[in-house]
């Protein structure tokens, strides 16, 4: 199985992604029509694995608190609701753990059983432990502990039951598809569509093919399925529909092909996967994963995916709603000192790069003179600029004037923590940004943010030479590549320190 090193592979083919981010690329009229065409009625995967731990998790604590109320008296002094919390969050990482919430596992019936029922008793065990090591037993009743932990596997053996018979009809209804395309052509690509409609046809929603041979080898239509253009095509039809799930159709043998299709794509959100049906080497079990019956290599997958999109969700939501909160005095504060001082709006929008290249408009507070405004970044502020006003040097020094794009996070826009997005026309020594850095564009796999790894870690403000952007995207690749919850709340944190100590190149 070949391997490519994300960072390696972005730097040997990030120009071909250049019009990517610049301007829509000439599709195929079929494409054009797929774009067009009406949104399926499908339900997110995300979606179902998010709710479904949830409701879990409440139903298992629920049960736990019940089986309490019922046999311990209450209004005593008492731990059983912290640790039933405690016993649920530890039964969702094990789950977790086990792969036991995926699409995939709700379908099995065996599969899932046996490892929740596995998971669950290992936190029984932990917590039986927990109470002899903590000589707390006449803190807890056994009976609650042992009926809690019967009562548990009944029921997850019946919601897990329940679950699989509700994504087993939303799969049948094609409601759970995900939206493919294959990258390559021929009999090789016939073949894996044969397979994916015999085994796969209601978790594969085919889009079509894209494929850089333009000879006999690469019809125009394969299996009925159209061709809708070259690899490079492909950038641009995944930033203006949604793909879930890119499937790369060659011989593990042709490595400079499978090197070349894998670094053009390593940009996109989207999960990649290396058809192993034409592979004649046999790899163990744990090597493949499967789309339907079908094996495959996992190649690389979207950065931020399935439950941890709802943890981010749910993060942003709460930090942009409690910083709107306390800072709204220093927000109106500041819109009045705008107004007092110089003629104009308040506020300043203007056109960014977003998630998947997507153009978004971000707010700021006016920092400029109205008069001398620069919608596209064209030129970059410097120190003692003279189009910049005495509160605007105030509040580009703080970051204050970036508060309204708190704004933009509630519309879904913006994360709180992200790679920063940039200006349509910003340049680092007099070249566009992308031009300047290979693998620019692979920042973009998710959702940009107000603040950065790269930002606490000194890398805001003026970016006048390419060794600063550079820098930039170095840090935005790293984040991407170790994101988590706790690593966005460090950043968080870390963001006032930073603006005190690294705002050098702020102005």
């Amino acid at each position: 199985m070949y391997r490519v090193d994300p960072k390696q592979a972005l730097l040997e083919h990030a120009n071909k992604q250049k019009a990517a981010g610049n301007a829509d690329r000439e599709l195929s009229p079929q494409a054009e029509a797929i774009i067009a065409a009406p949104a399926e009625r499908i339900i997110s995967g995300a979606v179902v694995v998010g709710v479904a731990q949830v409701v879990e998790a409440l139903l298992l604590a629920t049960l736990g608190y019940g089986i309490y109320a019922f046999y311990v008296e209450l209004g005593q002094p008492t731990f059983y609701v912290p640790v039933i919390l405690a016993a649920c969050l530890l039964a969702n990482v094990l789950f977790n753990a086990a792969r036991a919430h995926r699409i995939t596992a709700y379908r099995t019936i065996f599969n899932q059983l046996s490892r929740v029922l596995g998971g669950w008793t290992l936190v029984m065990v932990v917590l039986a432990v927990g109470i002899f090591f903590f000589k707390a037993s006449d803190l807890f009743s056994r009976v609650w502990l042992a009926g809690w932990f019967v009562g548990g596997a009944v029921l997850l053996i019946g919601y897990r039951m329940g679950l699989r018979a509700m994504v087993m009809r939303w799969t049948q209804q094609g409601r759970l598809r995900r939206r493919t395309v294959i990258v390559g052509g021929g009999s090789d690509a016939e073949t894996l569509i044969d397979q994916v409609r015999a085994s796969a046809s209601n978790d594969i929603s085919l889009l079509g093919l894209f494929d850089d041979r333009i000879d006999n080898r690469s019809p125009e239509s394969v299996a009925g399925v159209p061709k809708l253009g070259k690899v490079a095509d492909l950038i641009e039809f995944a930033r203006r529909t949604s793909v879930d799930l890119v499937i790369v159709s060659m011989p593990l043998s042709a490595e400079k092909r499978v090197l070349d299709m894998l670094t053009q794509l390593w940009v996109l959100p989207v999960d990649i996967r290396l058809s192993a049906h034409m592979s004649k080497l046999k790899f163990t079990n744990k090597a493949y994963s499967y789309v339907g019956d079908i094996a495959v290599f996992d190649m690389a997958d979207r950065p931020i995916s399935d439950w941890n999109l709802v943890f981010k969700w749910v993060f942003d939501k709460l930090v942009a709603i409690t910083a709107l909160a306390l800072l709204s005095p220093v927000m109106i504060v500041t819109a009045i000192a705008i107004k007092l001082e110089s003629k104009g709006p308040v506020f300043f929008r203007q056109k960014r790069h977003g998630f998947n290249n997507e153009l978004i408009s971000i707010y700021k507070f006016r920092s400029m003179r109205d008069d001398m405004a620069d919608l596209t970044a064209s030129r970059q502020v410097t120190r003692n600029d003279a189009r910049v006003t005495r509160v605007g040097k105030f509040i580009r020094k703080t970051s204050i004037d970036e508060l309204p794009q708190l704004f933009n996070v509630l519309k879904g826009e913006l994360s709180i923590v992200g790679p920063r997005p940039h200006a349509l026309q910003a340049k680092a020594d007099n070249q566009l940004y992308y031009e300047a850095v290979e693998g620019y564009f692979a920042r973009h796999r998710v959702k940009p943010g107000m603040t950065g790894w790269a930002q606490i870690n000194g890398w805001r403000g003026e970016t006048d030479t390419i060794d600063k952007i550079m820098q930039r995207v170095n840090h935005d690749l790293y984040y991407i590549e170790h994101w988590s919850i706790l690593f966005d709340l460090y950043i968080v944190l870390m963001t006032p320190v930073s603006l005190v100590s690294k705002n050098e190149n702020a102005y």
